[in-house]
């Protein structure tokens, strides 16, 4: 026996209480990860290869390994919070584009409206563009710019993608009589049945208060209703109200119904409102939508409006987000709205035990990593989808951490031993006369 064994433990049992005692005081550490130490024997060899001696020379440090098992999901108020449920990491960029990887996922906004870690690097993925189409490549995230409006456009009304524009649905009571005051006049309340009113909004955003008016038409066409509209514009505007009827001259449409109550004609028209009607002569543009009264019906029951809706906006403020399981960056704004302001990508790794750990919860890839190979949260196994307002919890098992250090310290006492008993074996030689 000699003092090398020994002593090459004393220095393994170290490391492993080092590594045990780095587990422990980063059990509260958002994203950290286990590791643990790997020991090999140590043999001396001659050239020939084969062994000069069957006894060995001790231990050795053959390497601290993290395991990268799933930590628990602990839940947060801070939407920019994310937890990866499965793997994946995060992919970050620095200052000067350097790529590093992370399981913490504590991010907020920076001054510029990038999202960003507790170090300063940005998240990477696909950004949107001002229609929410999320396209590559790989930015750094940002929901929006210091520089320039973040305020969403508004969309006047029957400018939708599936030009929808107003759409009412109601009940004209079949057992109304025609009004008794004549000619239509939106100022004479005897000069109509009933009325309702929508909002609707220019190419700039501007409300304008859309009202249809209903005439029950005179014997022998008593399944007939004329439908006149005028506009009521914002303060400010020139004028603040047009008649759209042309003094009731005019009437939007003559919806037309079956014995059985359905509509039968006259449901589809469309309204054309001029930017003068609309009080902003040559400030916005002319507006011109359909009206659908397809749901409409003539019953001998109330006048009831089932729903009136409209497809157009005002501008809104950015006012919350929130991030998707696949990763979609979801802004929501004050008029009501939402639109893609991102998706998140994550990384990962043939071999993750490869990765270079940098301190800060960061990691860097290495030639025993392998190439980063990006994806979008959930679209496959391999990238585990993202929890919002969430974040991953260290993974070690402090239970399992203390028993490993009690393990570690008997070691070392039972090293030191061999090392005493050398020590009396070397003074018994020495005092042999």
């Amino acid at each position: 026996m000699s003092f090398q064994q020994g002593l090459s433990g004393l220095n393994t049992s170290s490391k492993a209480l080092d590594t045990v005692g780095n587990n422990i005081a980063n059990s509260g550490t958002v994203g950290y990860k286990l590791a643990t130490t790997q020991f090999a024997d140590v043999f001396a060899a001659s050239l020939s290869g084969a062994g000069s001696s069957p006894i060995g020379l001790g231990a050795k440090v053959a390497t601290v390994a993290q395991q990268f098992t799933q930590g628990n999901i602990s839940v947060t108020s801070n939407p920019l919070d994310m937890a990866i449920n499965g793997g994946g990491f995060f992919r970050m960029q620095g200052a000067t584009g350097d790529v590093v990887f992370s399981r913490n996922g504590q991010f907020q906004l920076d001054k510029d409206g990038y999202i960003v870690n507790a170090s300063g690097y940005q998240l990477t993925g696909y950004a949107a563009d001002v229609n929410g189409v999320i396209n590559p490549p790989l930015v750094a995230l940002r929901l929006f710019n210091s520089s320039s409006s973040s305020d969403a456009a508004p969309q006047a009304t029957g400018a939708s993608t599936a030009g929808t524009g107003v759409v009412a649905s109601m009940n004209l009571d079949s057992r109304e009589a025609s009004p008794i005051g004549g000619a239509f006049n939106f100022a004479d309340a005897t000069t109509y049945n009933k009325s309702t009113a929508v909002t609707t909004y220019d190419s700039l955003g501007n409300p304008h208060t859309y009202t249809l008016y209903f005439v029950k038409a005179t014997a022998p066409a008593t399944n007939n209703w004329r439908v006149y509209a005028t506009v009521a514009n914002p303060a400010g505007a020139t004028p603040t109200f047009t008649d759209l009827s042309g003094g009731g001259v005019t009437p939007l449409t003559t919806l037309t119904f079956n014995t059985d109550g359905s509509v039968a004609a006259g449901a589809s028209p469309t309204q054309a409102i001029t930017d003068a009607q609309l009080g902003y002569a040559g400030g916005v543009d002319p507006m011109s939508f359909p009206v659908s009264f397809s749901g409409t019906t003539q019953f001998g029951s109330l006048f009831t409006v089932n729903s009136l809706t409209q497809d157009g906006f005002a501008s809104g403020k950015l006012a919350g987000f929130t991030v998707g399981d696949d990763g979609v960056v979801l802004g929501k704004y004050t008029n009501g709205q939402s639109r893609n302001l991102g998706q998140v990508i994550l990384a990962s790794f043939r071999n993750p035990q490869g990765l270079q750990p940098m301190g800060n919860n960061l990691w860097s890839a290495t030639a025993n990593s392998g190439a980063e190979m990006d994806g979008a949260p959930g679209s496959s196994g391999q990238y585990g989808p993202l929890q919002s307002s969430a974040l991953e919890d260290s993974n070690v098992d402090l239970t399992a951490e203390l028993v490993n250090m009690i393990t570690q310290q008997r070691v070392y006492q039972a090293n030191a031993q061999t090392i005493k008993t050398q020590d009396q074996v070397l003074q018994t030689l020495v005092n042999l006369r």
